[in-house]
């Protein structure tokens, strides 16, 4: 915001007081911020311990947890995607577009057997409409708050909790990457593989047990590693 407030007075009249010569930000980089993390065990508990079943926020969490589907792609997932898939959730991940067949978990099922049946959106306001992108992220948010959860467990949090689960359950890499399709390379593996690899990840995901907790940070380096003699 700063360096459109820099090139707005850079082209501003030469006779505007507030014109610059030049832009004072050329060289500055930008901070990096710190990198989202998967939630804990205790988390995942202490969540649903809070919002029972039946509750919208429940039922955000669970898609959000075992579909691995981003925000952007929650709020506005409908009943027909669940209901059109043979016993999965399918649906085209906005950030990407590219197309993702998943099993249906067992405490997915659950709690979107206990959810309303509304409309046609799965999570509504408490209008009866679809939320938008952001007023879902302030809707998650509040529901963490009210859990009470730490500030540094975000939604998006979620993703990693089912990837670091699924490395914990025996999901190969390439399992992990065709649920949360990671890479922009999988867009170009076969649509046969991708749904397959899938349905298989959360096929072998279990029902959660309290126990260690594999970190996420070197399964982009998974292949690599492999290949070292």
């Amino acid at each position: 915001m700063l360096r459109i407030l820099i090139h707005h007075a850079m082209g501003l009249d030469d006779s505007n007081p507030l014109k610059l010569r030049h832009d004072p930000s050329i060289g500055i980089k930008r901070p990096k911020s710190g990198a989202i993390r998967a939630w804990t065990d205790a988390e995942t508990a202490a969540f649903e311990s809070h919002w029972p079943l039946g509750s919208k926020e429940r039922t955000a969490y669970s898609l959000m947890l075992y579909v691995g589907a981003a925000r952007a792609d929650v709020h506005r997932m409908t009943w027909r995607q669940i209901d059109e898939a043979t016993s999965g959730v399918t649906y085209t991940r906005s950030k990407t577009g590219v197309d993702v067949e998943t099993d249906l978990h067992a405490d997915l099922r659950r709690a979107l057997d206990h959810a309303a049946r509304d409309y046609v959106t799965i999570i509504n306001t408490a209008f009866g409409r679809p939320f938008t992108a952001a007023g879902f992220s302030q809707f998650m948010r509040h529901a963490i708050k009210a859990a009470g959860l730490p500030i540094d467990c975000k939604p998006h949090g979620l993703r990693k909790t089912l990837g670091r689960r699924m490395a914990d359950d025996g999901c190969t890499a390439h399992e992990i990457m065709a649920v949360l399709v990671t890479q922009r390379s999988w867009k170009r593996t076969r649509e046969a593989d991708r749904r397959r690899g899938g349905r298989q990840a959360i096929a072998k995901l279990k029902t959660r047990i309290p126990n260690s907790q594999t970190s996420l940070e070197s399964l982009g380096q998974f292949q690599k590693e492999k290949e070292k003699p």
